[in-house]
């Protein structure tokens, strides 16, 4: 993942830059164990970062009040009991969308939330902070490998919106580590609702209609305009989210319309009269591929599929309609059906590239209860379901941990699954 960001085994979302969200050896063990799960109240909960061992921190955001004007916190917990160790709370945030956090090479821990980005020591104390310029969430950052932070506004609708909310062209930003100065900004010709991703100094951003390519070169950013290939190109299909970069290619999930409108469950939420699609597109040629997930309408996500470069293997899901699928890739990238569930799942994943086996969620609608989900990415059998204690569906991060442990927040909980 390159040098940016601190030698650990989950030290940002999704692992890293190229959002995979793997983890070698990640549920060893796993299978003829005895799992258990721990849980506590963490009302906003978004991600965990890990830096050493016994370094566990999660941050999240306040909840109520003037959504405009939120702000967000980072505790260090307990890896084992989730106890609150140190609190840092307060930070200066703005118009809500949840941000993103990171262990940065420097040693640091880099926060992004709202307009604001701030920077803590493994004490919690903050060492810098700085306002970004557009009065708009920053919907997180990547960190590149000579340490610059880039960072991006979103660009869609947020919860409570009136009817006469347009979307606007976003700008991508790269910030020095050391003082938060803005060193280079490009903008992009459309909207962009999707996180950043990167492969080394090139940065992938999903707009609302196209995929762009923009290179760092050291000390500037140049948009790559031989490169937009248009993915959304179907009637009543919507926009794309985060892009997993593997097999020489970008994949995402479209239909994030209407992932504003979240109520403790995606299920039934979706707005889009097209079916829900896994989109490839190669990053040599630009060429796009859709792969319908279950072909129903009114399908939704708010997050990447996951991508098994070893099996050759994509999981993808719509949330809104309740079902998780597998699909073989062929070498020259197409796909085709290899398994299909129906269940809830609206998190980000993890997968144990060496075992197989997948993290993923099911919310229980009538219960009210979120549960861990692993299964086999091979066959798609069910390993373990376990409650997590969470009574809303997590659209968020889970995190790998230590010592068999994985972590998974949702908006008012944080829990732990271990073995």
């Amino acid at each position: 993942m390159g040098t940016g960001y601190w030698p650990s085994s989950w030290p940002a979302e999704d692992g890293g830059p190229l959002r995979q969200q793997t983890c070698d050896g990640a549920f060893a063990g796993l299978v003829g164990g005895t799992p258990s799960v721990v849980s506590r109240d963490a009302h906003g909960a978004t991600m965990v970062v890990r830096r050493d061992a016994g370094e566990v921190y999660l941050t999240g955001h306040s909840v109520g009040g003037d959504s405009g004007e939120q702000t967000s916190w980072v505790e260090r917990i307990d890896p084992n009991t989730l106890e609150v160790l140190n609190r840092c709370e307060g930070l200066s945030g703005g118009p809500a969308w949840p941000g993103g956090f990171a262990a940065h090479a420097n040693g640091s821990l880099v926060v992004v939330f709202g307009r604001n980005i701030h920077r803590l020591n493994i004490d919690l104390e903050v060492e810098l902070s700085a306002e970004l310029p557009r009065n708009r969430p920053y919907n997180s950052f990547i960190v590149l490998p000579d340490g610059h932070i880039v960072t991006k506004d979103f660009g869609g609708r947020l919860p409570g919106a009136n009817e006469s909310f347009v979307a606007e062209n976003c700008e991508v930003l790269v910030l020095t580590p050391t003082t938060f100065e803005i060193v280079a900004r490009v903008e992009l010709p459309e909207p962009s609702i999707a996180r950043l991703s990167a492969d080394g100094d090139t940065i992938y951003v999903v707009g609302d209609h196209s995929l762009f390519r923009v290179e760092w070169n050291g000390t500037s950013l140049e948009l790559d305009t031989t490169f937009t290939p248009r993915y959304r190109t179907i009637e009543g299909q919507t926009y794309g989210w985060d892009a997993v970069i593997a097999l020489g290619a970008a994949w995402f999930l479209d239909n994030g319309g209407g992932s504003e409108n979240y109520v403790g469950t995606f299920r039934g939420q979706g707005i889009s009269p097209a079916p829900l699609h896994l989109v490839r597109v190669d990053l040599a040629t630009g060429e796009v591929s859709l792969t319908e997930i279950c072909g129903l309408p009114n399908g939704m996500v708010a997050n990447p599929p996951l991508i098994d470069e070893r099996r050759m293997i994509a999981v993808g899901f719509d949330s809104a309609n309740g079902v998780l699928a597998a699909f073989d890739i062929d070498s020259d990238g197409a796909t085709s059906p290899r398994w299909s569930v129906e269940q809830n799942h609206g998190s980000h994943m993890i997968l144990d590239p060496v075992s197989g086996y997948f993290l993923s969620a099911h919310h229980d609608n009538e219960r009210w209860m979120e549960q861990f989900v692993v299964r086999d990415i091979v066959s798609g059998a069910e390993a373990v379901r376990l409650d997590s204690g969470s009574p809303l569906q997590s659209v968020v991060f889970p995190a790998v941990g230590e010592s068999r442990t994985v972590f998974a927040c949702s908006f008012s909980t944080v829990s732990a699954l271990s073995w």
